[in-house]
């Protein structure tokens, strides 16, 4: 199964595309490293204080796979200078 998650998050504490840049690589490196899935930037790279991010998991079951997803997005929520404000989850 598939299971996809794009994320809209806001950036409180940023002041230029570098800051950006930064966070979100933090961000990035962690769920790769925690989690086994694939994410992307898609949308408003040329905007500092927002983000899309596409997230994407493959597992052997829809449950285990909205399991992951859900532990990424517990992964963002941890990073207090940044907030979702927008997720869709389809289970494929």
């Amino acid at each position: 199964m598939v299971t996809y998650a794009e994320v809209e998050i806001f950036l409180y504490e940023c002041h230029s595309l570098k800051d950006k840049r930064s966070i979100l690589k933090r961000i990035k490196n962690r769920l790769q490293k925690d989690l086994n899935i694939a994410l992307s930037e898609l949308d408003f790279q040329d905007l500092w204080q927002r983000t899309k991010f596409g997230i994407v998991t493959v597992s052997e079951s829809a449950e285990i796979g909205d399991q992951i997803i859900q532990q990424a997005l517990e992964l963002i929520d941890f990073f207090t200078e940044v907030e979702r404000t927008v997720t869709n989850v389809e289970i494929r």
